[in-house]
């Protein structure tokens, strides 16, 4: 619930600034108070948050299908061997319906990307004020902020994304060479006779696919979680809006939770497609 002793504007702020680590102007590395102290760290600042839940979700996520797999059965899966079948059957006829090339990394790729992505949008379903609450001074005091969904910090969703765009840039120069690859920038789609318009086209739409990636899962999911800061908001008020807000939260709940698996199987998607463009020969 919406804390008595922020105002409106002060409540939205606090849940939207993250678990800050870095360097002030004086030279200490601490910890951020507050969003000023966070700015001023400059852009090797740390988003504690956004690191540690990252990785916990990537772990609890290696661990669980290494325990299924570990575990794994003959004859017809029931429990959570079922689920991870169905995912990995699910994700191979993606990995199938989009990848023309042959490359033993992608559907691992793809299957990571999916479930890591997934995983950490799912948190979004966590009510907006209890892990805060529980970490903040109401409760174990440890810190002053904690934002718990990682694809709403877009220092997470564009370091997924510029880690695709290196693989692209890797196999496009393994596959056409350094000469094709160059090729590809300044000869296509016009010919020989319009090379540096290719180039601007060609490096325009190269360098769109790492910003695409981050921004539209950064976008959605950023809206997604504003949504819920604003219903939880109306907790504050009397029991008649309490209620039409609780009403609304289910309602936005249910419905989001095709928005969270849909922004991850976009992701995984382009992924996917990116990858099998730069496997594209042009000739």
């Amino acid at each position: 619930m919406a804390s008595e002793t922020l105002t409106t504007s002060e409540y939205i702020k606090h849940h939207l600034t993250n678990l800050t680590f870095g360097r002030l102007p004086d030279g200490n590395w601490v910890f951020a108070h507050n969003a000023e102290e966070a700015s001023s760290m400059g852009f090797w600042a740390f988003h504690v948050d956004t690191l540690g839940w990252s990785l916990v979700l990537g772990a609890f996520f290696l661990i669980v299908f290494h325990r299924v797999a570990r575990n794994a059965t003959e004859g017809v899966p029931s429990g959570i061997q079922n689920f991870a079948e169905a995912v990995v059957d699910f994700i191979d006829t993606s990995v199938r319906g989009s990848f023309s090339g042959r490359n033993p990394l992608i559907a691992p790729l793809a299957f990571t990307v999916f479930l890591w992505v997934f995983l950490m949008n799912l948190m979004d379903l966590v009510p907006v004020d209890w892990i805060p609450w529980l970490m903040g001074e109401h409760g174990l005091g440890i810190v002053h902020f904690m934002k718990v969904v990682p694809t709403t910090d877009p220092n997470a969703t564009f370091g997924m994304a510029f880690g695709v765009f290196f693989l692209i840039l890797f196999y496009s120069i393994k596959i056409k060479g350094m000469g094709g690859f160059a090729a590809e920038l300044t000869l296509q789609p016009l010919g020989k006779w319009f090379l540096p318009f290719n180039l601007v086209l060609e490096g325009v739409g190269l360098i769109a696919k790492p910003i695409s990636l981050s921004l539209r899962l950064f976008g959605n999911m950023y809206a997604g979680e504003m949504i819920f800061i604003l219903i939880a908001l109306m907790y504050g008020a009397s029991i008649a809006v309490g209620t039409f807000g609780a009403i609304l939260q289910l309602s936005w709940a249910i419905f989001h939770i095709l928005i969270i698996t849909l922004q991850a199987f976009i992701f995984m998607t382009l992924t996917i497609v990116y990858l099998d463009m730069a496997h594209q020969e042009h000739h």
